[in-house]
C-alpha cells in the first residue's frame, strides 16, 4: 500500500471522458447525448475538447482535463462500487449551448446517487480497469465496515400483542 492511499483525506487522478451525440429521427428530439467512456488523462490530450470520431448519425468529443477525487468520506461508496459486478466511473453532465459538457466523476455510488436524485444528467460508464487498484488501495486504507450489530428482538409487549396474563 502506497503513503500516498494511507495518509491523505483525498487523492486525485486527471482522467478525460468520451461523450456522444447521437442524430435522432424523431420529431421532437434531433439528438441525444450520453458519456459513453473514461480513459486516463495523457499531456498529449492537449486540455481541450476535440471530436475524436464522427459520421452521420454520430460524433465522439473526448473532453480531457476533468479531476477524479477520492475522499476518505466517500469510502463507502467507493466499496459499493467496487464490489458490484459491473464497477463504474459516474458522470455528471450539462448542455453548454448545442453540446453537451462533463463537469464532474465520481466513483462513488452514494455521491452518483445524489447526483441523480437531485436531477442532474448522469450516465455510468465502464470503469477503467486501469483505476481499479489505485481505488481499492485507497479503499483498503479508509475503508471500515460498520461492525455488525446482534439483532434485538422485540418482545409480545413490544409488538403490540397482548399475552395471556393481561386477561
Amino acid at each position: 500500500m502506497s503513503d500516498e492511499a494511507r495518509t491523505l483525506d483525498s487523492i486525485s487522478r486527471s482522467i478525460a471522458v468520451i461523450m456522444e451525440r447521437v442524430r435522432l429521427e424523431n420529431r421532437w428530439v434531433d439528438e441525444k447525448w450520453e458519456a459513453t467512456g473514461v480513459a486516463l488523462d495523457t499531456p498529449e490530450d492537449g486540455g481541450r475538447a476535440r471530436v475524436i470520431a464522427q459520421n452521420d448519425k454520430r460524433t465522439r468529443i473526448l473532453f480531457p482535463g476533468l479531476v477524479l477525487c477520492l475522499r476518505r468520506s466517500e469510502a463507502e461508496g467507493y466499496f459499493m462500487n467496487l464490489s458490484s459486478p459491473e464497477p463504474k466511473v459516474f458522470v455528471l453532465w450539462r448542455m453548454d449551448g448545442e453540446a453537451a459538457r462533463p463537469d464532474l466523476v465520481t466513483v462513488s455510488y452514494n455521491e452518483g446517487a445524489r447526483w441523480i436524485d437531485s436531477g442532474e444528467h448522469v450516465d455510468g460508464v465502464a470503469l477503467p480497469p486501469e483505476l481499479m487498484p489505485w481505488m481499492t488501495e485507497f479503499v483498503v486504507a479508509h475503508y471500515k465496515p460498520e461492525p455488525k450489530k446482534p439483532r434485538r428482538y422485540a418482545s409480545n409487549k413490544d409488538r403490540g400483542v397482548a399475552s395471556r396474563r393481561d386477561g
